[in-house]
């Protein structure tokens, strides 16, 4: 189903990045699925006019979610190396503005809106109402979700463009009743999109 953008959306791709993908130092199971869903609906926003950003985890060497600093994740989306990378099959269009998160070496930077200028420049282009797909779901989805609506802004989540960790087994359903609670729109399959994006 063709999804129904309009004006004063955006999308937003969440971190599809190599080392979330398979091979990846940090792989989510069927990371690789989000993929082309996510170009569908990029195409789908390009045609409407719709702006599209993308954000990545853009970590240094030492960042404090690495197991050698104490953190639970192994060394990924290190700057400027093949990891950090977006999936080679992301078809971002040129010139999308890139939200580089995670930079800071003692901080964890979940959610594309920690410490980065997202809001304002959402803001700036009109958007009400966001469109987010990517990974983690549970991670930085879920973190970024609910900035987003603490920011004001209407949240469609798009359940099929993401995938999450499952690092304790249920993650990713907690997760999604976390963001359904606190306002977000969680739309379950494509379908979906005909029956809600209008209203």
């Amino acid at each position: 189903m063709e999804p129904h953008l309009r004006p004063g959306d955006a999308l937003l791709i969440v971190d599809v990045q190599n080392d979330f993908c398979a091979g990846g130092s940090l792989a989510v199971p069927e990371g690789d699925a989000v993929v082309p869903v996510a170009n569908r609906w990029i195409a789908a926003a390009r045609r409407a006019g719709v702006p599209v950003y993308a954000s990545r985890d853009w970590h240094p060497a030492g960042h404090a979610s690495f197991r050698q600093r104490g953190g639970p994740w192994p060394p990924h989306c290190v700057q400027h190396t093949r990891g950090a990378e977006f999936h080679p099959a992301l078809e971002l269009p040129p010139g999308a503005p890139i939200i580089g998160k995670g930079a800071d070496p003692d901080r964890d930077g979940y959610s594309a809106f920690d410490r980065t200028d997202l809001a304002a420049r959402l803001r700036a282009q009109g958007v009400r109402r966001l469109w987010v797909g990517g990974l983690a779901l549970d991670y930085c989805i879920r973190a970024t979700v609910l900035d987003a609506l603490g920011e004001g802004f209407a949240v469609h989540l798009i359940r099929a463009a993401t995938r999450a960790v499952e690092a304790h087994p249920g993650d990713g359903d907690r997760a999604l009743a976390e963001m359904r609670a606190a306002g977000a729109v969680i739309e379950e399959e494509e379908k979906d999109v005909a029956k809600r994006v209008g209203r």
